[in-house]
């Protein structure tokens, strides 16, 4: 049994969502996987272009179709996927999930561990993968697409396998009554809520959905995964692989499923009207999160994460350049791609302070700017920092955004990269507006866009940021104060709209950086989504305890 094989991977894995220090069960680091890994992922990776992908068990497939393209090359992958009805993936999936709730919950934690562990033997091509696809540099593609990725996932089948196990499976109970006792015979069953659909996005194909997809199998439910259709292949290379394992395994493949569409002909709505879908994990922009999470209305567990605008407040700093070093990576990172990248910084119009004394909102933007124009200008670091812009709609909107207002103190340009002359790329661009600019700072601007607020003082750059989070949701809050009263004062009113924060934030850690078995990825508080991973409630809610009773004579 696959149980025995894994229970000291899962149990560690329970113990670290308990104590929430460091652990990861997959290093991040690429030499963790043998010499040969990364030239046998980079084949596999390229085995795979211009050619139906053929790995998946679903055989009932109406047609084939892909539209990936790659932010580097601006090349089609040529790769196309299977595309199948909606009625024949609810079908499918509906029948194989009779047979996957009956298993225990052990047996479903060890065949998914095995998944896992399948999985990374391909977190090469997965990478590869990634990068062809959102733009993330190769680093990031590995990292995030694969271990970061793999330990979100075994962090969900933790917390199923803790939440599944919370009462036990059978009970006597008996009630003296005087000379007499009631006695029955009670049993306890975590019945899963059905067919679950797992919604993608096109920046973090992997990384944002597993924790759903996982989620679902540990309770009990199949689950159909619909990729955004410009984002398939490093998700189909993971459904691919969990598929193989549910066969080897005696499980039916479809207890996991690909859904693809295209951008013209979608089937994502259809798919989560279905009256046989019974939850729903989203990533992506608010518009259409709202939407599915109206579906609750229709008796749908949903699960959400939104668009937010996260905020950076500056009060006083200890080492000035260091944490402007740090917030121009932040930005620069992905070119501002991540749901967690810092947009708005609210700065006093009476300055920062500093050990050295007062630096002025000019001065501050002025370090700002010219850290960014630095770690962007670096041979080493800029072009691989940045990566590609996913897609024209946002490097369209990088370069509107000196139309925006305010005053640009830094201009955004393409950035050369000198393994790719075509790459989409776009360096950040720096606006200064005021306080009563609301009307610019007051919305997403996804991409390489960053907004210095001049605010009157620090309680007015806490209440805007508050207000921000409050309206509009936030993922993140970058927070540098020196005072511990300050610090308190920014906490509690950043964590009264359900929004973390992160203090004083400098060298080889930053905002935009969530850790598995310890951070939560999203409150589920504030318009930025409804879920969190992972709490006990991102389980929970995909089952429903029922009890069963029978009188003992």
């Amino acid at each position: 049994m696959l149980i025995a094989k894994h229970q000291n991977i899962i149990d560690n894995a329970v113990k670290a969502n308990h104590a929430r220090t460091f652990y990861s069960q997959y290093p991040e680091h690429p030499k963790a996987y043998g010499e040969d890994a990364p030239a046998q992922g980079e084949t596999a990776f390229k085995s795979l272009l211009n050619q139906p992908f053929s790995r998946l068990k679903q055989k009932v497939v109406e047609n084939w179709y892909g539209e990936e393209v790659s932010p580097y090359t601006l090349e089609p992958l040529g790769i196309s996927y299977p595309v199948i009805s909606t009625e024949e993936l609810v079908k499918a999936g509906k029948r194989a999930g009779q047979r996957w709730a009956q298993l225990s919950v052990a047996d479903r934690a060890g065949i998914l561990t095995e998944t896992l562990e399948k999985i990374q033997h391909h977190f090469f091509e997965i990478a590869h993968a990634t990068m062809h696809t959102t733009g993330q540099s190769f680093m990031m593609s590995f990292q995030a697409s694969g271990p970061h990725a793999n330990d979100r996932a075994l962090e969900a089948i933790a917390m199923g396998y803790q939440q599944l196990q919370h009462f036990p499976g059978e009970q006597t109970w008996e009630k003296p009554m005087g000379k007499i006792s009631v006695k029955l015979q009670k049993s306890f069953r975590p019945v899963p809520k059905g067919l679950g659909l797992v919604i993608g996005c096109s920046t973090f194909p992997v990384w944002n959905s597993l924790p759903g997809i996982y989620a679902d199998l540990i309770t009990g439910n199949p689950v159909i995964v619909k990729p955004h259709a410009k984002a398939v292949l490093p998700i189909a290379i993971v459904v691919a692989a969990i598929q193989q394992v549910l066969e080897e395994n005696g499980q039916d493949p479809y207890t996991c499923q690909l859904a693809t569409d295209s951008t013209r002909q979608p089937i994502t709505k259809a798919l989560c009207e279905h009256p046989d879908v019974h939850l729903i994990d989203y990533t992506g922009g608010s518009a259409f999160g709202n939407y599915v999470e109206s579906l609750a209305s229709q008796g749908k567990t949903v699960f959400t994460e939104k668009a937010g605008v996260n905020s950076v407040i500056i009060d006083s700093v200890q080492d000035i350049d260091a944490v402007m070093q740090n917030l121009a990576f932040s930005v620069s990172l992905y070119s501002g791609q991540m749901c967690t990248a810092p947009q708005n910084f609210f700065i006093p119009e009476t300055g920062v302070k500093t050990p050295g004394g007062t630096l002025s909102f000019d001065d501050v933007a002025k370090k700002f700017t010219d850290a960014v124009t630095a770690l962007v200008n670096n041979p080493k670091m800029g072009a691989g920092t940045l990566g590609a812009v996913q897609n024209e709609a946002t490097l369209q909107r990088a370069r509107e955004a000196k139309q925006l207002g305010g005053k640009v103190l830094l201009e955004g340009a393409p950035v050369t990269s000198e393994e790719f002359a075509g790459a989409r790329t776009w360096s950040p661009v720096v606006v200064e507006v005021s306080a009563d600019d609301q009307h610019i700072f007051q919305q997403e601007l996804f991409g390489p866009v960053v907004l210095l607020v001049k605010t009157k003082n620090t309680d007015d750059s806490i209440r805007l940021a508050r207000q921000m989070a409050s309206s509009h949701g936030a993922i993140t809050c970058g927070a540098y104060a020196t005072d511990e009263a300050v610090k308190e004062k920014i906490a509690d009113a950043m964590n009264s709209v359900f929004t973390p924060v992160s203090f004083n934030f400098t060298g080889f850690i930053w905002v935009n950086q969530h850790a598995a078995f310890s951070d939560f990825h999203v409150t589920g508080g504030n318009p930025a989504g409804n879920a969190s991973f992972t709490t006990p409630e991102f389980v929970d809610k995909r089952f429903v305890w029922v009890g069963n009773r029978t009188y003992v004579s």
